[in-house]
């Protein structure tokens, strides 16, 4: 028939190799980045005595949005050892990008 739809083929078994695991230690190293970050963050804080308002604020908002990556990044991390991970959603990828725009800027904001 010429306006059929093709059949769906049988999806093979998947083996995954070592995807998995590289995508696990990328989320890792990723979230060691923002950790260095939020503890830089903290030590600028510490070191100065007597810190505005403006740094401590930003300092609470770094450790704000560390741990909001963080808590996504642990997810996405568990999602990896299934034997099939869903798909990153578009929502999701937009939240960590833009808590990790988020945490360079205000990184820069406090060394200022």
């Amino acid at each position: 028939m010429a306006g059929s739809l093709p059949r769906e083929r049988p999806r093979p078994a998947r083996d995954p190799g070592l995807q998995p695991e590289r995508t696990r230690l990328a989320w890792r190293r990723t979230t060691l980045s923002c950790t260095l970050v939020a503890i830089l963050a903290g030590r600028q804080v510490v070191q100065h005595h007597g810190p505005g308002p403006v740094v401590v604020v930003a300092v609470a908002l770094v450790l704000l949005v560390w741990l909001a990556f963080l808590a996504a990044a642990h997810l996405r991390m568990r999602a990896m050892g299934t034997g099939r991970p869903p798909v990153l959603s578009a929502r999701t990828a937009l939240a960590l990008a833009g808590c990790v725009c988020a945490l360079a800027v205000l990184g820069a904001a406090i060394l200022l």
